[in-house]
């Protein structure tokens, strides 16, 4: 059995890709990042966000 992943805030996902937080909310706006919005908040799982970074890579866009 695969252990559920959880879920992290802004700050964890900003650290974890070592950018800025404000990266993160204009990314999630208008680049396709995987941000689920829960109540006014964003929350992210890494591994989309682990997804997102390497397909980000191929199509030769900065992350």
């Amino acid at each position: 059995m695969v252990p559920e992943e959880g879920w992290v805030g802004i700050k964890e996902v900003a650290a974890h890709l070592r950018v800025a937080k404000e990266s993160i909310y204009r990314w999630a706006e208008s680049k396709g990042f995987p941000a689920h919005r829960v109540g006014r908040l964003l929350r992210f799982q890494l591994s989309e966000v682990d997804e997102w970074s390497e397909e980000q890579r191929w199509r030769g866009c900065r992350v």
